[in-house]
Order: structure tokens, then sequence, then C-alpha cells
């Protein structure tokens, strides 16, 4: 029907906005523009400011989700230390040659059920004509951890 609108929530029952996004997506746009000009600011973003970026807003996180950042943190950096480091949305991410690879999203970020860690489209995880780019994580075991190594080191190859 022509003229009609639809209610004011999107999927999921989320709240919007007029201007159609969340406050908490609104939150994660003015974190990335900051993170822009910070790093205008600095110039070259060195390995060092990208770590110390990252562990900082892992030091913010609620217990459940600081607890697995620390370990993905921890994982990525062992199994690709050429990424650099960096927040990325105010979430921690690793980059090469200035684009995320990876990134991990806290459940807080937006109070969703469970965290994620992804890939962006720049890592080399083709499979086929489909592949997944993002896990859900309520916790992390060992083998969770050896598999998002593996990954890790596949995406930089």
């Amino acid at each position: 029907m022509k003229g009609t609108r639809k209610s004011g929530t999107r999927a999921g029952g989320r709240d919007e906005s007029p201007e159609g996004w969340t406050d908490a997506e609104r939150a994660a746009m003015k974190e990335h523009a900051d993170e822009l000009k910070k790093a205008r600011r600095r110039g070259k973003t060195t390995m060092a400011d990208g770590e110390a970026d990252v562990l900082a807003k892992i030091a913010e996180m609620p217990d459940s989700d600081r607890a697995m950042a620390e370990r993905i943190h921890a994982v990525v950096r062992a199994s690709a230390p050429d990424l650099t480091p960096r927040t990325w949305y105010g979430m921690p991410a690793y980059a090469r040659d200035g684009k995320v690879v990876c990134f991990f999203q806290a459940a807080d970020k937006f109070k969703a059920r469970y965290a994620s860690f992804g890939f962006n489209d720049v890592a080399n995880l083709d499979d086929g004509s489909m592949w997944p780019t993002s896990w859900a994580l309520t916790q992390l075991t060992a083998a969770d951890e050896a598999m998002i190594a593996e990954l890790v080191k596949r995406a930089v190859r």
C-alpha cells in the first residue's frame, strides 16, 4: 500500500530513532569517528599505540566479555604477530595495511546474548561459494582458541 509506514522497530524488536540507528549503533559510530580523529592526531599509529588502545578497551568490558577478549587478544597476537592491534567502532580489532582483518565484539556492545569473533572481507577465508565470517561465543574453550588461531593464520596467508 502506498503511503503506509512500518512500525518504528527494527528486526529483533530493537527500538530505532527517526534516523534509523539504535543508541548503541550511534555510540559505535561516534567511537569510530573518535578513533579516526585520534589516528589523524597521532600520525602513523604504531603497534604499541594500537596495543595500548586495544588493552584499554578490553579493560572497560564486563568480566565475562573481558576474559574472552583477553584470551582472543593473546591468541591473535601469537597467531599473526604482524597484524596491528587497533580499535574499530570501539571493538578490539587487528589490521593489515590499515584494513581490519578480524575483530572481537563483546556481548555487552550491542546488548547481545553472545559475544562474537568475526572477519572482514580482506581475510583469506574463502572456501567455495559460501563460508562463515563470524562465530558466536558464550565461552572460550581450548578447542575454540585452537580454531581461532588456525582461522587467523589462514586469514593472513
